[in-house]
């Protein structure tokens, strides 16, 4: 369906979060403070490289206003953080390896006296030879950043004898692909506030995507127990990825230990570009060959990924990318080998799409100049070698059976922009071109085969009479808390004033897993399915206990429990004559039509106050039975129409019109689901035409954004139409996939596809360059 507000109809639920939003009044984590309140401020690296011959705090420990200087000597216990492989020093002692490394921190009553703090320490260095790119990492001669050298990680898959097959193919393209180093720009920063608490504990407020794991780290760090720290992380302005690791939390909670005293630490956005994650900049290498009939036979890949200093998420992403090299396609004979390689720039981590945009980029490339080689439409061409419903996953690993791959190709076939592909707008001067192209791709949900993925929440009736549901998960745009909204009033068929959402606080929710990997709503659809009958029952048994219904006569409602509309009971002499303050008895005998419930929640919360009803689940992200190591089971497929309007006199791409097909199962927030594809498709066009943290000798050239260029609302197309493919194949119980991802992974390849009609080139550099398109090959 074609979603919209019209095609939504009363599923279209404002987001309870979004008029505070709006109007500026939503307090998030780092506007909170509290009395006595010190602020933190965190010395950085002067040197890419380097050294640290020694570190002298004795001035800024003297300034009056300071009461706290943190070096590694405070670190009470692991002086090391990272979410997969801990390889970060929250202090340096010794060494630094790029310009985000802490060296010390400082708590003091002003942001100015914490900064002067930081200018009295006195840090000697002895600068080392800068390694800048992941090609000066694997040389021989190239300094080792750790101790097992420089490269993070390496992948390999292959199937069938590919550089045999290439013997067979009619046509074969071999290209090199590169991306950016791309920010996630989120509106607030990483800060946040740090609670020291009498007993002895810790509480943080602080942006995270996984407060769990955040405890957990935190308590390496600190050298106290999980139990001891409460983290609480929602609101958010905005992640993306950027905030599932460890930011500012160990500097904050070591500051407010040592002085005693909440402080808050919030980093400007020098700061944050300085030292936050940065989308993978990777290097991609294709060989790819078909038949004449246009049957893809061989590919090949080499990616090489920049991780920057430290490992954070870099493994996994190069995992992902590797298992997505293929796409949706079929293709016999495969070879794929990845590496990712520490060097001495920013550190790059989890991003939104987390490496699918950069490998599908290079994949769709080479099918649209295998296409252009063989005279053969592009689109048709992907046709022929789409994958099928029992096909088997990219590993070869059994995957949940979809026919998504074929329906979004069918939808963007059937859609008004490409129909209208070989129309050449005549109206426009003649250095305006366009141009309409396409793409596709699947995107594997949750962490994959072999990976810790637990899900899980809580259902209660609390002492205010509300349905409690507690989730360990985070709002940080997405729409989660509308959501789950939604999903209690369906099952309920209760109203927004009868249920309280908790979320994002580790003393109050249960162990979720991350707001990741498009998790999220497909583990609260499914912790529902197994919560919801067993709470339900309970709630129409306590019920019945108090009215002497029958359970099967009885329902969830609009404020409390009612009598099912379709009941003809007859009460007895005896119960007639009972009298309860919830049953009007003459309303009962008198009419079936009841004009609120027999007992509201609130009454049957009283009544159960010695023994609350609650119902909980924990449960694993569902995972492929093959033990293939981080192999995704469930998949999300989209195809992706763009119209764009290139200059050639100033060389600027213009996204004009674009048509998404997502095939993700059943649409539980329509208004959530169209703003995710939107902002998602927004972020792919930053990725595309203008967005690239440039480093050169380990240092940014792009520290605000007045030199960082985000697409603004006049960069975003007026038009976007939308085709959710909700409906699953017959058994599938997995109920909908997240569509948090899928909107940005397949649009740069289209808008390539779109520049290549519109004047003839083909790009493989993103962003794309201005001075590409002015070229006088772009003229003919």
């Amino acid at each position: 369906m074609l979603l919209d507000r019209e095609t939504a109809g009363s599923r279209w639920h404002v987001r309870p979060d979004g008029l505070d939003k709006v109007a500026g009044r939503l307090t998030y984590l780092t506007d909170m403070r509290l009395p006595d309140m010190l602020f933190g401020k965190i010395l950085r690296s002067s040197h890419p490289h380097a050294w640290i011959l020694s570190i002298d705090t004795k001035c800024a420990e003297q300034l009056p206003g300071v009461f706290a200087v943190i070096t590694y000597k405070d670190v009470p216990g692991m002086n090391l953080f990272g979410i997969a492989t801990p390889d970060q020093p929250v202090l340096c002692e010794d060494r630094v390896r790029y310009v985000g490394d802490a060296v010390a921190a400082v708590a003091a009553e002003s942001v100015e006296i914490a900064e002067y703090a930081l200018s009295l320490i006195d840090v000697v260095y002895e600068p080392l030879p800068i390694i800048d790119s992941p090609e000066a990492g694997l040389r021989a001669d190239s300094p080792k950043l750790h101790p097992n050298g420089n490269v993070l990680h390496r992948t390999e898959y292959q199937r069938g004898n590919a550089e045999d097959a290439f013997a067979e193919c009619a046509f074969v393209t071999e290209n090199t692909y590169l991306t950016p180093r791309q920010m996630h720009a989120y509106m607030e920063t990483e800060g946040g506030l740090f609670v020291p608490e009498k007993d002895g504990g810790l509480t943080v407020y602080a942006p995270t995507q996984h407060g769990y794991k955040d405890r957990m780290q935190l308590s390496r760090i600190l050298a106290i127990p999980e139990s001891e720290i409460r983290v609480v992380s929602s609101p958010i302005g905005g992640s993306f990825g950027g905030k599932d690791e460890l930011n500012v939390q160990p500097y904050g909670a070591l500051l407010a230990l040592k002085s005693g005293r909440p402080v808050k630490l919030h980093q400007s956005r020098f700061e944050s570009v300085r030292a936050g994650l940065k989308r993978h900049p990777m290097t991609v290498t294709m060989k790819t060959g078909m038949d004449k009939e246009g049957k893809l036979l061989a590919h090949t890949v080499q990616i090489v990924a920049d991780t920057g200093a430290y490992a954070t998420l870099g493994a996994p992403v190069l995992n992902f990318s590797t298992e997505h090299a293929q796409g949706p396609y079929r293709i016999p004979h495969v070879s794929i080998e990845g590496v990712s390689v520490y060097t001495n720039n920013g550190v790059s981590g989890e991003f939104r799409g987390f490496g699918g945009n950069q490998i599908i980029f290079a994949l769709e490339g080479q099918l649209n100049r295998l296409a252009e080689a063989a005279g053969i439409d592009g689109w048709e061409l992907r046709r022929l070698n789409l994958r099928e419903r029992a096909d088997t996953g990219p590993f070869g690993q059994r995957i949940v059976p979809t026919d998504g791959a074929q329906q979004v190709w069918e939808s963007v076939a059937g859609s008004e922009l490409m129909k209208n592909r070989e129309h050449r707008d005549t109206s426009s001067p003649p250095w305006i071109r366009h141009g309409i192209g396409a793409a596709i791709a699947m995107h594997g949900s949750g962490l994959g085969y072999g990976l810790p993925d637990s899900a899980g929440g809580r259902l209660r009736l609390n002492k205010e009479g509300l349905i409690e549901a507690s989730f360990g998960y985070e709002e940080f745009g997405q729409g989660l808390i509308a959501t789950l909204q939604i999903l209690l009033i369906e099952r309920f068929g209760c109203g927004k004033e009868d249920v309280e959402i908790v979320i994002g606080d580790t003393a109050r929710v249960p162990h979720s897993g991350s707001s990741t990997a498009s998790r999220a709503t497909s583990m609260m659809w499914q912790a529902l399915e197994r919560m919801g009958p067993l709470f339900t029952q309970k709630l129409l048994a306590a019920a019945s206990e108090q009215t002497g219904i029958p359970t099967d006569s009885l329902t969830t409602g609009l404020g409390g429990i009612w009598l099912k509309a379709a009941e003809t009971l007859e009460p007895t002499r005896d119960e007639t004559a009972q009298t309860k303050p919830y049953i009007e008895s003459e309303a009962w005998i008198s009419s079936r039509t009841y004009s609120r419930p027999i007992i509201s929640y609130r009454e049957l919360a009283k009544h159960c106050e010695a023994a609350p009803l609650e119902s909980e689940s924990q449960f694993d992200f569902p995972t492929t039975p093959d033990e293939i190591f981080g192999a995704h089971y469930l998949h999300t497929y989209t195809a992706v129409a763009v119209e764009v309007e290139v200059n050639l006199l100033t060389g600027k791409v213009k996204v004009t019109d674009q048509y998404h097909a997502v095939a993700a199962g059943p649409v539980v927030n329509p208004m959530g689901y169209v703003g995710q594809i939107e902002g998602a498709s927004s972020m792919a066009l930053g990725f595309t035409l203008s967005e690239d943290s440039v480093m050169k000798d380990g240092r940014y050239l792009t520290n605000n954004f007045d030199t960082y260029l985000i697409p603004t609302i006049k960069d975003v197309p007026d038009h976007l139409r939308l085709d959710a493919i909700d409906e699953l194949p017959e058994g599938d119980a997995f109920g909908p996939r997240g569509v948090g991802e899928i909107g940005t992974v397949a649009v740069a390849p289209a808008i390539i596809a779109a520049v290549h009609q519109a004047v003839g080139k083909w790009i493989q550099h993103l962003p794309i360059a201005p001075e590409e398109l002015m070229s006088d090959q772009a003229f003919k």
